[in-house]
């Protein structure tokens, strides 16, 4: 299972539109997709479970894959939280 860590960007953390926009995309992926952070790991295709990880800017969180292209999969959902999540990193 391909996983990597990765510092948290944008401004305000995982916010409750941050942390759908993520959700969303890993809903969409072919795999399971889970977010780790201070030793609690949660299914990252639920917003709920997302925002209760309370991720905010410079936190450490290691994101997961399992499952079909998961390589790839991860490329991008870090790429994606690397970007800001459509927010920008300040």
């Amino acid at each position: 299972m391909p996983e990597q860590s990765v510092i948290l960007p944008n401004p305000s953390g995982l916010h409750a539109r941050p942390a759908k926009v993520f959700a969303k995309a890993a809903a969409g992926a072919p795999g399971t997709v889970t977010l780790t952070k201070d030793g609690r790991e949660v299914n990252a295709s639920s917003v709920l479970s997302v925002l209760t990880l309370d991720c905010h800017k410079g936190d450490e969180i290691l994101v997961k894959v399992e499952g079909d292209d998961a390589e790839q999969t991860l490329d991008e959902l870090v790429a994606l939280i690397e970007s800001g999540i459509g927010e920008g990193a300040a």
